[in-house]
């Protein structure tokens, strides 16, 4: 179906020209002026004899004049090429001189300077009325504008007609790209493309290198804002608008448009009809989708509590297959503005990636089971600026321990920058560690209190050669070594660290709860 051209907004000079009536004669060949000179809108029709009229003019008119101002015995070939600069550079559409006013015939040296411009100069006869010309110009911008408004009124009615189909968002987009000649695309909440239209956009002969990577990237950018907003980019050969759907920090998508001409006033007014009704379809989606999501939290616990097969029944006529064992499950905690935009990109994962992962509403958070094919979801969920934690590998029946070893994965995620943490990194690392990083460190502060007050009030290094004693296995020389000392100072140190704790360490028991207060101080690297 061919694009349903929109009449232009103001009239093109080459119609003014054509008009019965006026016998406008065009002075300047057309093959003489720029490309589609006369292609450029007349705006308004005005008349003046004033050396300068710049100053009650505006870009894009037409200049109607007798010539008076070229009858003084100053009026040079310089004089008219500084006439016609000044107009140039107002941007007016034509110059229109009147004959048999003030003088007959129009001046060659005014001929000669506005063919070096580039201005279009006509010229008026005698009988006709400069009135008649402005009048006729008038007619045509009303004609235009009622044509313009009648376009604008068939457009959207066709668009409504279109939202009533059974897929009736692509529907509209599709009709959109053909009432205003536009692609237009739809990014999904992660900035990845849901849909374009027409559907060979971005692939045909026709389309423009590096769009999709320049509208995919500004949609991205827009989202992570995380508020609503409009954009357009100049792209060379294209220009680009782009508009957020949805709420505020509930954003649904991006809409892009690109073309060779930029949307006048009544392709925005479009344009903005279809954001409302895109909108709107999107909202109702995710109505859908937060009452499915209900019904993945309910899998999930019955997963939690044993009822394997119940749950694979459910999801294999909702969502396809479960992933395949043995999962691993991830753990996000993102913050409550970015929830819904989190489980919408989750959504649009599953319908791509069936069979692959399942994912959960857990409270604040979200729960993801993948298999051993889905890992790059992992790389995505950080491009949310989230941290993730993820257990080892588990069968169903071993759900419950897997999340808590996803809980406690995330719990190191929070301590750094935003990343993935797997709960194997936190096994090699051994149970003294992971406790040292809980809130043990003012119970192992007061504890080791004892030598380090010691140490600050008669400036000796006990802590510190407990600390490399212990390193070193319980053994004097190896740690005497080490410190730069002999022997029996080590031994010395020692026998005084364990007066001043009170304790005997020589016995394993006594050795490991030291040891795991200076982990939980950090006067010791975790293993």
């Amino acid at each position: 179906m061919s694009p349903s051209v929109a009449p232009p907004l103001l009239p093109p000079l080459r119609r003014l020209l054509a008009q019965p009536g006026l016998d406008l004669r065009l002075l300047t060949p057309e093959s003489d002026l720029p490309a589609g000179a006369l292609d450029a809108p007349v705006d308004w029709v005005h008349s003046s004899d004033l050396p300068d009229p710049t100053p009650f003019l505006s870009a894009s008119q037409m200049l109607l004049t007798t010539g008076r101002q070229f009858t003084s015995d100053a009026t040079t070939d310089a004089f008219y090429t500084d006439y016609v600069d000044r107009l140039a550079g107002l941007g007016i559409a034509c110059l229109g001189f009147g004959t048999e006013v003030v003088r007959d015939g129009t001046p060659d040296a005014l001929v000669a300077a506005c063919l070096a411009r580039g201005i279009p100069l006509v010229e008026v006869p005698y009988g006709t009325p400069f009135i008649a010309v402005a009048r006729t110009a008038g007619d045509l911008v009303a004609e235009l504008r009622f044509a313009r408004d009648t376009w604008t009124l068939a457009a959207q009615r066709a668009i409504s007609l279109a939202a009533l189909r059974p897929d009736g968002l692509s529907a509209t987009l599709s009709e959109l790209s053909r009432q205003l000649g536009h692609w237009v695309a739809l990014f999904d909440p992660s900035g990845a493309l849901d849909r374009v239209f027409p559907r060979d956009a971005f692939t045909g002969a026709s389309a423009s290198p590096g769009s999709l990577d320049r509208a995919q990237h500004e949609a991205a950018r827009m989202l992570r804002r995380g508020q609503r907003a409009s954009l357009t980019v100049d792209d060379g050969d294209e220009t680009l608008n782009l508009q957020t759907l949805g709420r505020r920090d509930q954003l649904r998508g991006v809409l892009a448009l690109g073309g060779r001409t930029p949307l006048d006033l009544a392709g925005q007014e479009v344009v903005t009809s279809v954001i409302a009704l895109a909108g709107l379809a999107l909202e109702q989606n995710t109505a859908l989708a937060r009452a499915r999501g209900h019904l993945r939290s309910g899998l999930l616990h019955a997963l939690l509590g044993g009822q394997v097969e119940l749950a694979h029944t459910i999801s294999a006529e909702l969502w396809g297959a479960f992933p395949a064992e043995p999962v691993r499950v991830a753990v996000a905690d993102p913050p409550p503005e970015r929830l819904d935009a989190l489980t919408e990109f989750l959504e649009l994962r599953v319908e791509e990636r069936g069979g692959h992962l399942f994912y959960a509403r857990v409270g604040a958070g979200v729960v993801v089971c993948l298999d051993s094919d889905a890992g790059p979801l992992l790389d995505d969920l950080v491009g949310f600026g989230l941290h993730v934690g993820v257990s080892d590998p588990a069968p169903y029946r071993s759900l419950p321990r897997a999340l808590a070893q996803a809980r406690q994965a995330l719990e190191r995620a929070q301590e750094a920058e935003p990343g993935i943490v797997a709960f194997d990194l936190i096994s090699r690392q051994g149970v003294l560690a992971f406790l040292a990083r809980t809130d043990a460190s003012e119970v192992a502060r007061a504890a080791l209190a004892p030598l380090s007050d010691h140490d600050a009030a008669h400036g000796t290094a006990l802590l510190a050669t407990l600390r490399v004693w212990l390193e070193q296995n319980g053994q004097f020389g190896p740690a005497a070594e080490v410190l730069g000392v002999h022997r029996h100072t080590v031994r010395a140190r020692i026998g005084q660290a364990e007066q001043l704790l009170g304790r005997d360490l020589g016995t394993f028991h006594a050795r490991a709860d030291v040891w795991a207060a200076l982990l939980a101080t950090g006067d010791v690297l975790a293993p």
